[in-house]
């Protein structure tokens, strides 16, 4: 866990050294020693032009790539201590009725009940009696287990506050508040809907914490470095939600629900002014509902 906080304070750091990188000088810039005979100086050219006085040269040093990345990041806050940390999470909890939050939640849960049939069967299929097999999916349980998960964000916020890097401390104090955000939605939940687990040994099975604390975890990474920055922590959060169902613990459903409450708690930690997504529900002609999802930009 450790190695991976370092891992995102690089990235976060170099990209903003790549933006103070001089760009070298262009060999087409120089020319050579004009003739004596041609240094005369022209009454015409004393004359400044009034159309060319005030025009900056453009600036060619930034990278188009880093201003791309650096549009689609969230606004880093004026402070990260401790204060700030738990002062956002009650702005957060603020957030949470969202009417984004609620579509998210209207298709996790349609998703859940869609695939509730299958419950009974497809654990069965993930069970293995294969050493390797079992090997393969015994890390998921440690993985997404909320205090590796915790110790994750803290190692990834104390990294930035001793580089003093802002972006960094920024990120991990956003992983730390979308794991206790997760907690404080999974858990009520648990206990509100009391099903009992697949191998009978108690009745929290509904949503799976490991699948919201991982899917948490993958969102604000991807909100802070983009999808293709994302991607290994989605991987890992799937693989997580499937050694749930393998070691028997979860049900398909479970986990399904389980990542769309971590989505929530990931999305709404991570105040991204740069990047909306909307979801409208729209009548279909002749019976049916379908829903459009669309996406709004704003440049800063």
């Amino acid at each position: 866990m450790m190695l991976l906080a370092t891992a995102l304070a690089l990235a976060l750091s170099g990209s903003a050294q790549s933006q103070h990188t001089a760009t070298p000088a262009d060999p087409k810039d120089y020319s050579e020693p004009a003739d004596p005979q041609d240094q005369k100086p022209d009454p015409q050219d004393r004359k400044p032009d009034p159309q060319t006085q005030n025009v900056d040269p453009p600036d060619q040093s930034a990278d188009p790539q880093d201003q791309k990345a650096e549009g689609k990041e969230p606004p880093t806050p004026p402070h990260t201590g401790i204060r700030a940390l738990f002062g956002n999470l009650g702005e957060d909890v603020k957030h949470l009725p969202a009417m984004q939050n609620v579509y998210i939640a209207a298709i996790g849960g349609g998703l859940a009940l869609a695939v509730h049939p299958a419950d009974q069967t497809f654990n069965a299929r993930l069970m293995s009696s294969n050493h390797y097999v079992n090997a393969f999916f015994a890390p998921g349980k440690y993985l997404g287990d909320t205090p590796e998960q915790v110790a994750f964000s803290i190692g990834t916020y104390a990294v930035g506050r001793l580089r003093d890097q802002p972006k960094v401390a920024h990120l991990g104090m956003d992983l730390l508040q979308a794991q206790i955000l997760s907690e404080l939605l999974v858990e009520p939940i648990k206990f509100a809907v009391h099903r009992e687990r697949p191998d009978g040994s108690n009745d929290l099975s509904f949503p799976s914490g490991h699948a919201a604390v991982t899917f948490a975890t993958a969102t604000v990474i991807e909100r802070h470095l983009g999808w293709r920055n994302s991607v290994l922590a989605y991987l890992i959060a799937s693989y997580v939600a499937m050694s749930r169902m393998h070691d028997n613990r979860h049900y398909l459903s479970d986990v399904v629900f389980g990542a769309a409450v971590g989505t929530i708690a990931g999305r709404t930690v991570v105040h991204h002014e740069a990047d909306y997504w909307a979801f409208t529900p729209v009548a279909v002609p002749g019976g049916g509902v379908a829903l459009m999802v669309s996406r709004t930009r704003w440049n800063r």
